[in-house]
């Protein structure tokens, strides 16, 4: 019964592991009374956990020497490595011995093998990858952000329909502002997908629940215009990446203005904690990850460069997610489409 509390994490998994992974693991062990299940080459994680004090503390090992790497191609290498770390940690979940799993590894790789593992949602068509974004006023989920990058309208609408859920629970906003990512405002903006999708969800609002507010443009996310906003992965990906980009080069451009000179650096000093929480606010750490949303579980997705605050947040998102029922409350939502999502899920990864 003690393992069906904890949280299975790929050790292994992200540019930093199994240093970060690990290091992760105790600090939200610690810090938030998670247990977790780090999955993953023993010798090495044991290594690791030698440099804390876990005393107390509830993390135990599952042994397996295969990893999927960056590299590899997500589905062949799931098929092959049946016994890689990410794929044990989602078959802990799907055997009721774990509550989650997270990975910062192979992104395409979690993907797949959540699909093959858990399987998807009664009713979704394509499960939706996401992404918390810092805005002016609060934070807002943009989805898909790269596991979908041809999508119908179908599967914009139930994207919406995930995020709404997701930002209800986890972040607790009631009735989250929806909107899809176009061109205008208008209803007559986008291509055609954007446009049936609009339609769809304009329609379907009322018996969804859903507080659709139309199209927004790109720069009404950072403003705060909504707290979901829905697009295909392709347009998504571009989104992530810039912001990420963008708020990199922000904070590289404040410091170094803060030190160009001792009247900068005397300001610097006096605006320390508010520019401490701005920085905070910008790093994607603070938010750990995003579950992919659709599947029959909770698979949490981290960042390849997770360092140990994204590994502990992610952590806590996972449990967050399974404790506050997100995947019942989107079975529960899809099933008022009255859709049933086709199964082929192998097939098409």
């Amino acid at each position: 019964m003690e393992a069906k509390v904890r949280v299975a994490l790929d050790a292994m998994g992200g540019d930093y592991a199994p240093a970060a992974t690990v290091q992760g693991a105790v600090e939200a062990a610690r810090e938030y009374g998670i247990g977790v299940q780090l999955i993953g080459h023993e010798d090495q994680i044991r290594a690791e956990l030698a440099r804390y004090d876990t005393r107390g503390l509830d993390l135990a090992i599952t042994h397996t020497d295969e990893v999927i790497t960056m590299d590899e191609h997500p589905a062949n290498a799931v098929r092959r490595k049946k016994h890689a770390s990410l794929v044990v940690a989602l078959e802990l979940v799907r055997e009721g011995q774990a509550i989650g799993a997270v990975s910062a590894g192979n992104s395409g790789a979690m993907m797949a093998a959540s699909l093959f593992v858990l399987k998807r949602i009664a009713g979704v068509d394509r499960p939706a990858l996401g992404t918390v974004m810092p805005t002016r006023t609060g934070t807002t989920l943009v989805l898909d952000v790269g596991a979908n990058t041809d999508c119908k309208p179908e599967y914009l609408q139930q994207f919406a329909l995930m995020g709404a859920v997701y930002m209800e629970r986890i972040f607790r906003i009631n009735r989250p502002r929806v909107a899809l990512l176009a061109n205008g405002e208008e209803e007559t903006k986008g291509n055609q997908q954007v446009q049936e999708a609009h339609r769809l969800l304009k329609e379907s609002a009322p018996q969804l629940g859903l507080n659709f507010i139309g199209n927004i443009e790109g720069r009404d996310i950072p403003a705060g215009a909504a707290e979901v906003v829905v697009c295909d992965g392709f347009v998504g990906n571009v989104v992530l990446k810039l912001s990420e980009g963008l708020a990199e080069t922000l904070i590289a451009m404040l410091r170094s203005q803060m030190t160009s000179n001792p009247v900068n650096t005397l300001a610097a000093a006096v605006l320390k904690p508010s520019l401490k929480q701005l920085f905070k606010r910008l790093d994607y750490a603070e938010y750990g990850g995003v579950p992919l949303l659709g599947v029959n579980g909770v698979a949490v997705i981290a960042h390849g460069r997770s360092n140990a605050k994204a590994i502990k947040n992610a952590l806590r998102v996972a449990r967050e997610t399974a404790e506050l029922g997100v995947v019942n409350a989107i079975a529960e939502g899809l099933a008022k489409l009255g859709t049933g999502g086709s199964q082929r899920a192998e097939a098409e990864v």
